[in-house]
């Protein structure tokens, strides 16, 4: 499924998957209806609505041009950055300051929504956490500005990340004093330890001080939780903190 394009031009009455992309994002826009795939009367109300808004034409069709404008987010967050002679890890930063703008969040259920579905190479539900699928989106986007290799795996779990941390040598254990910490620049990743072997929550690096650092992280919230269902900016202390250096 292309997020950025519907199959056809949709109108009231009709039902299916394309009804309820868009149902998606005329919820994100601030135009809240049910998402239920039923382009009904509320619907074609809310789409009137965006549309004179957004100085477009009243018709209450779901066009390409209407849906361009309702995805524009999207468009927005994963526009190319120029390299400008930048490090990897500041365009890290760059790219994931960019997606932070325009608020992406799950929509329609947990894990669920077009934002889950870009980070997530087309998967949605309860399965798919997807905090390491947002850090390595922004990593894999990084890389392309530069045209380099990604460093480590793109990949949806935070055990594989780890993983890949470790086999290319980029892998830091709980930094516990002060020298270690230095090595972690803007850019890198974190990793949140649930024990020796498992990781529950990552997400990027932005700043680094003596006690704290802080984030731009995907698949959380106000409260820092792992199962969150936004892009959040937080700040987060060392305990229980491994992490991929860049």
């Amino acid at each position: 499924m292309n997020e950025f394009e519907l199959d056809k031009v949709y109108r009231r009455g009709e039902q299916g998957r394309g009804v309820k992309r868009i149902q998606e994002w005329l919820t994100l826009q601030g135009f809240a209806v049910a998402i239920d795939g039923d382009f009904g009367a509320a619907t074609e109300a809310a789409l009137k609505r965006f549309q004179a808004k957004a100085g477009l034409s009243v018709s209450g069709v779901a066009d390409a041009v209407t849906f361009d404008r309702l995805i524009a987010p999207m468009k927005a967050a994963i526009a190319p950055i120029p390299a400008q002679g930048r490090s990897l890890g500041s365009l890290v930063v760059a790219h994931a300051s960019q997606h932070l703008a325009q608020r992406p969040r799950e929509i329609g259920g947990e894990n669920q929504g077009p934002w889950v579905r870009l980070y997530m190479d087309g998967n949605e539900g309860p399965a798919f956490a997807w905090c390491a699928g947002f850090v390595t989106f922004c990593l894999q986007q990084a890389a392309r500005s530069l045209g380099v290799p990604m460093p480590v795996e793109r990949t949806f779990s935070c055990d594989l990340l780890a993983a890949f941390g470790r086999e290319k040598g980029r892998f830091l254990s709980g930094p516990t004093a002060s020298p270690d910490r230095t090595l972690i620049r803007p850019g890198s990743l974190f990793l949140r330890r649930r024990t020796a072997s498992d990781w529950e929550h990552a997400g990027i690096v932005t700043e680094v001080d003596e006690e704290t650092f802080q984030t731009i992280e995907g698949n959380t919230n106000d409260q820092g939780d792992r199962e969150g269902y936004e892009v959040c900016a937080r700040t987060r202390g060392f305990k229980n903190m491994d992490f991929v250096l860049l």
